[in-house]
């Protein structure tokens, strides 16, 4: 489930590009695509590579249950083949937002739940439920926006950053030594994982994570105006009883402008 981008993407070409725009001397305002602002200086305080093991771990406890209750979907259905080829396509240009995204083991697997849900951990860890394709009837271009807005919350490190935040306001060295495995501290760290599952982001960085998801997706070749006709069934859907994906993303009456206002800065890479 961790299959080579297709043929046509030159992967060195991408990364070369990447690394171009990451460089300090390269203005914001030169590079093609959405304008977002510096990353959280919180996230500084934790190590990335604490929050990527303690995620993977989280991450596989979470495959592990859903297989003893028969609800994890098999590497060859036909969905769970689907979503790990939308992703092949947006991986390449993960490392334009964050370099240490092209080491990243990623994987995508498919939970048999009604929920309308979706995430991406640290380290690339995806997973989709089934509720957020049947009930919502996804087309390809509004899964790589979903897709793309998930994955955007771990390659901008929000998990960490908010995890630093606490480091930083509520002085939990212990939290601290544990990711650092600091003797007994340890136990501390012991429920990251679970908790990088429930994290509720700020209204910023959700912003960011539709802008910059509809840049990955639009790169990758899939139809801006799917991240318009995605949220209006979101909206439809959060009707009655809200999506859980809604409880992490906070509702925002400006989302859709903010995102019509976007398009044309991604429809030129899409066009290409």
């Amino acid at each position: 489930m961790d299959p080579s981008p297709p043929p046509f993407i030159d992967r060195r070409r991408l990364l070369k590009a990447g690394a171009a725009l990451a460089l300090p001397g390269v203005a914001r305002a030169q590079r093609e695509g959405v304008q977002v602002g510096p990353p959280s200086r919180f996230e500084s305080l934790v190590p990335a590579a604490a929050i990527e093991a303690e995620a993977a771990r989280g991450y596989a406890d979470m495959l592990a249950q859903a297989r003893a209750a028969h609800r994890l979907a098999p590497p060859g259905h036909v969905q769970v083949r689907r979503l790990v080829l939308i992703a092949s396509r947006l991986r390449p240009f993960a490392g334009m937002w964050n370099e240490r995204a092209v080491g990243w083991k990623w994987e995508v697997n498919l939970i048999g739940s009604p929920q309308v849900n979706a995430f991406c951990m640290p380290g690339g860890k995806i997973a989709f439920y089934w509720g957020i394709l049947a009930r919502l009837q996804l087309s390809d271009d509004e899964v790589a926006m979903v897709m793309g807005h998930e994955m955007t919350h771990a390659l901008r490190e929000h998990g960490r950053a908010q995890i630093g935040k606490q480091v930083a306001t509520q002085g939990t060295i212990a939290l601290l030594a544990g990711l650092f495995g600091w003797g007994n501290a340890g136990r501390q760290a012991a429920g990251m994982g679970g908790r990088l599952l429930s994290l509720k982001y700020s209204r910023d960085d959700e912003t960011e994570a539709d802008l910059i998801g509809l840049e990955l997706a639009a790169r990758a070749g899939y139809m801006p105006q799917a991240a318009i006709s995605l949220w209006q069934k979101m909206q439809a859907a959060s009707k009655g009883a809200p999506p859980a994906i809604l409880s992490d993303h906070p509702s925002n009456p400006d989302r859709l402008r903010v995102i019509a206002a976007n398009i044309p800065r991604v429809q030129g890479l899409y066009d290409r």
